[in-house]
Formats: C-alpha cells, structure tokens, sequence
C-alpha cells in the first residue's frame, strides 16, 4: 500500500433491517417505477410508467369513441321521431297516401257547380273540355272535370310554389295532361285523375312519378282511352272555335 492509497476500510456489514444503501441505489426501483401510472398499474406487473401511461390513453380513447357512439347512434334513432313531431317527416316512397273516391255522376252542366274535393276529383262537369298543357293560371273546375273524364291527369298547384319547382312539375305532366295554379290547396302540389288523388309538398316528391305511372293511362276514367286533346285552350272554359271541346 502506498502513501496514495486510501486507508483500508474493512466491510462493514449494515445493523440487521437496515439495506445496504449502495445495493439498494443498484437494484432499487427507479423513479419511473415509483411513479404510479395513469392507468392505475403500480408497476409490478412489468409496464414501466410510460407503457402504463399509453395504455391509459388509450382507454380513455376507447370510452370517447364508445360515448361518441352512442350520442350518434342515439340521434340516428331519434330523427324519424323528431321529423313526425316537428311535421316534416319524409312521406314513404309509395302509394299508400293515395285518396280514392267513387264518383258516379257524370251529367253535363253549364251551370258553377260544387265539388267535395279540393281540387274535384270528378262528377258533374261541363260540356266542353280543356286542351291538354300547361296553364299559367287557374282554369274552370268544371271544365277541367270533363277532362278526367277522360283519363287526363292533372297536376294543381300553390300559386305561391317557387318558379323552379313549378318548371319540375312542367317536365313531369304526361301527354294527356293539364297543370294549372290552384288557390286553397290543402298542400302545395297536388296530382288528380278520376276518382284518386294525391297530395305532395313538393315537386320532387318521387310519389309524383309513381302515381303517373299507375293512374297515368287513365284507366280510372269512364271514358277510358279519350284525351284532353281537342279541347278549349281557354282557361275559362269558353270555346275560341267552332268544334273545340264538342
């Protein structure tokens, strides 16, 4: 031993319970283990804290994403019950709104006649009949009567209804049909052939092309296989020729 040595120490054993501190700083926990994550683990079952925080993480991920589930799923469930309270549930793509009536009389008149339905659905009506198209304004009841007597569909609407949707319910009138505007529909379009009807709140209601479709040939009419061609062009009903509407 030199004169640079340090004097020897022999090794002291610690007081029986008292851990070595030099062993303990060796094999002791370290600070990441002391610390409890935040996933509740206390470390002994071999995550360190930073694995335990990500499993935390992820948990709570996995509750938002369920919480956030449940909020959508609960609101998908809830809009149909919320559209019928509020009044603005969509109708079922079907035929099932159609109103049907059965209409016997069919006598001729010069006379304003009176009607059940708003607009008429058939019975008594005028000798002459209007030309099939497109009306800007509204045309005599009585008139537009003796064309569903001939199978023609025609399609009324709110004089208030926007200009783009009334040039859609242009595009869907069939051949032998009228359309006209109607003050006091009970909706804002509505679709008649002799003895149906059906109410729609828009244009582009597909019920529209449905109920062409199955009324649209007229079958319904008395007088099956007729046409509103060669009527009056008149709105009013009057006869601008010999011949017309006769």
């Amino acid at each position: 031993m030199t004169s640079t040595d340090p004097p020897y120490e022999p090794y002291r054993h610690p007081p029986e319970g008292r851990p070595d501190v030099d062993e303990d700083r060796r094999s002791g926990p370290t600070i990441e283990q002391l610390v409890t994550p935040v996933d509740g683990h206390d470390g002994h079952d071999g995550h360190d804290g930073h694995d335990g925080g990500d499993g935390g993480e992820s948990k709570l991920v996995l509750v938002l994403s369920a919480l956030l589930s449940a909020v959508v799923l609960g609101g998908a469930l809830a809009a149909p019950l919320v559209a019928k309270v509020a009044g603005y549930a969509e109708e079922p793509v079907d035929l099932s709104g159609v109103q049907t009536y059965d209409i016997t009389d069919r006598n001729h008149s010069v006379d304003d006649l009176g009607y059940p339905q708003m607009p008429p659905a058939g019975g008594a009506h005028a000798p002459v009949w209007l030309e099939c198209g497109v009306y800007d304004e509204p045309v005599r009841e009585e008139n537009a009567v003796h064309d569903l007597e001939h199978g023609t569909v025609w399609i009324t609407y709110d004089p208030a209804l926007p200009e783009r949707e009334v040039d859609a319910l242009a595009e869907q009138l069939p051949d032998n049909g009228i359309m006209s505007p109607y003050e006091g529909l009970p909706s804002a379009v509505m679709v008649t052939v002799w003895g149906a009807q059906l109410a729609l709140e828009r244009a582009g209601d597909p019920r529209l092309a449905l109920f062409v479709e199955e009324y649209g040939d007229g079958h319904t009419a008395p007088e099956f296989g007729a046409s509103c061609h060669g009527g009056t062009p008149d709105p009013t009903g009057a006869v601008t020729e010999p011949g017309l509407g006769a």
